[in-house]
């Protein structure tokens, strides 16, 4: 079982790098992926930092995780896809729907499951354990 964590974890996480890379290499392609136009120079800086840092960090901490058997690094990842899924789940509630609209939080529902599960089933510390306490 964590054979197969492990793999799906990686494989998600390569897509998340490739995505994090195509934000910070071309900013406006990536962003039309995702609906988004930016508004002059400031708007690519914020796609280039904002976007790629988000799929970077959800992927380094994923690949981590995995590759060290430490749960608890991939709280991080979990929170990231949690938060963007409940943000998304709001705009649809406020905002309305779109063409499409369930297949992102279908993406990020299953970054939160399989996460949280392979969180539960690898290896995690407590604080008193890390000599922070």
């Amino acid at each position: 079982m964590r054979l197969i964590l492990t793999f799906l974890i990686v494989a998600a996480a390569i897509i998340d790098l490739v995505i994090g890379i195509g934000f910070f290499l071309n900013p406006v392609s990536a962003g039309s992926d995702f609906g988004l136009v930016p508004a002059g120079e400031q708007g690519r800086a914020v796609l280039r930092a904002d976007m790629t840092a988000f799929f970077i960090t959800a992927a380094i901490f994923m690949v981590w995780g995995a590759w060290k058997r430490r749960g608890d690094l991939l709280l991080v990842p979990i929170a990231l896809f949690g938060v963007a899924f409940i943000g998304r789940g709001l705009s649809a509630v406020v905002d309305g729907t779109y063409e499409g609209w369930w297949l992102p939080m279908l993406v990020e529902a299953a970054h939160v499951i399989v996460l949280a599960y392979a969180r539960l089933a690898l290896p995690h510390h407590r604080v008193e354990e890390t000599g922070e306490a």
